[in-house]
């Protein structure tokens, strides 16, 4: 049994002072506001552990790296494919133990990591066909975070279009064979720290009467897909099967309540309407969707249709789960010019996925300082609005310390990681 006793900690109705959290094997077992001062002491405000709903772990190797003509999602998937040609499983390990390591030091405890780098250059497959798969696997159990590993089935170079060069390391020939290279993937869910998902990566990429094989072997598994992310995808789509991407999933048996659409950034009324009766969630990454100009998703219209929200950090251009809440709102203010358009609690739900510091609840939790220069002076219920990653002082996954005083536990000086392994790509 551990016991906690946090300054300030997040509850279901809120912030409380003084609380002590109870711990064993791996779960919260008790919480007592108004405790007297005990066991491990944690300064600050206690939160729910951080959920990362969307990530491309090799995307982090495009931060900080502008190209002068590149002035489109289109432009920028072309230096992505460069990083993308230069990886190997054991490059791959070392570059996403040290991704999933700055995750956790900004308080992720868990990462959905939408995974399409499957084969070795020309598609040639590795002996063990998913090598890449178990990079990240193990990539995730060094850095000590929860992982759902969706395996990405990717056919297509786009709607009627051949796969490139580069695409070949995606893609499997169809969907059947997409499923024999994944089904020895099932041994590695352990319902705990790993769990296996599938995806469908796009309307672009799989073509509509192949989506129904993936439905099928995904049944009862988190399903994902991108969707909308830009007005190219809605043309195409349109053109191609007369139906706009949403309808088209739709139509295809895609949309459901295990399903989440990344970005849904460009959509009809319609489409709202459809993933709310499907029950399907969706996946901001504002971050993200801003980096790359792709505009503001509607947020609010699918939240007040009753579609459940989430939030991501997909290409690493920041990993910072308090600017991906912030920019969920922000991007609100700005569209609606209406303040304070989700509520601090709304903003956590998103951030964490629902979840909470409750009794029997895993022992997932992170401690934001609030004695910073950012910090320094907030209400507690302002932390989402006011802090950054950097304000992460304590992280616990299921029950054990994974960062400590701002240290993670178990890898070391990852910033130096980061740069070697950035670096090697870069230049290969």
């Amino acid at each position: 049994m551990t016991t906690l006793w946090c300054e300030h900690a997040w509850l279901p109705d809120g912030p409380a002072d003084a609380v002590a959290i109870e711990v064993a094997d791996g779960r919260i077992t008790s919480l007592r506001p108004g405790a007297p001062r005990t066991g491990t002491v944690l300064p600050g405000v206690t939160l729910p552990g951080f959920a990362n709903a969307h990530s491309h772990a090799f995307h982090r190797a495009l931060r900080g790296h502008p190209s002068p003509d590149a002035r489109s999602f289109w432009s920028w998937r072309d230096d992505m494919y460069r990083v993308a040609e230069a990886l190997d499983p054991d490059s791959y390990r070392r570059l996403a133990t040290a991704v999933y390591t700055e995750m956790a030091l900004a308080g992720y405890t868990s990462v959905t990591e939408f995974h399409y780098l499957h084969h070795g250059p020309g598609g040639r497959p590795y002996d063990d066909p998913n090598a890449m798969g178990h990079a990240l696997v193990d990539a995730a159990a060094a850095a000590g975070i929860r992982l759902t590993l969706l395996d990405t089935c990717y056919l297509a170079g786009g709607i009627d279009e051949p796969l490139s060069a580069v695409q070949r390391r995606f893609a499997d020939a169809h969907s059947d064979a997409w499923i024999e290279r994944v089904e020895p993937l099932l041994k590695l869910d352990d319902g705990d720290r790993v769990r296996l998902g599938a995806a469908v990566h796009s309307v672009r990429a799989v073509p509509e009467p192949e989506m129904s094989g993936v439905v099928e072997w995904a049944a009862g598994w988190p399903l994902h897909v991108h969707l909308s992310e830009q007005p190219a995808e809605n043309e195409a789509c349109l053109a191609a099967y007369g139906r706009t991407p949403t309808a088209l999933l739709d139509y295809a048996g895609v949309l459901g309540p295990d399903t989440v659409a990344v970005h849904a950034t460009h959509l009809t009324t319609d489409d709202i309407d459809r993933l709310a009766a499907s029950g399907t969630r969706v996946c901001l990454c504002p971050t993200t969707e801003r980096d790359l100009g792709d505009g503001i998703g509607p947020a609010s219209q699918l939240h007040d249709a009753g579609v459940g929200l989430l939030l991501g950090s997909d290409s690493q251009a920041v990993v910072d789960p308090f600017e991906e809440a912030r920019g969920m709102e922000m991007h609100e203010r700005l569209a609606h010019r209406v303040r304070q358009r989700f509520s601090p609690a709304q903003l956590l739900d998103a951030a964490a996925d629902g979840a909470s510091l409750t009794a029997g609840a895993p022992a997932d939790l992170v401690t934001v300082a609030l004695d910073s220069v950012r910090t320094a002076g907030i209400a507690p219920v302002g932390v989402l609005h006011a802090a950054g990653a950097a304000d992460v002082t304590d992280v616990m996954v299921g029950g054990r310390w994974v960062v400590r005083g701002r240290v993670h536990q178990g890898v070391d000086r990852p910033a130096a990681a980061l740069a070697a392994e950035i670096t090697a790509l870069r230049e290969a």
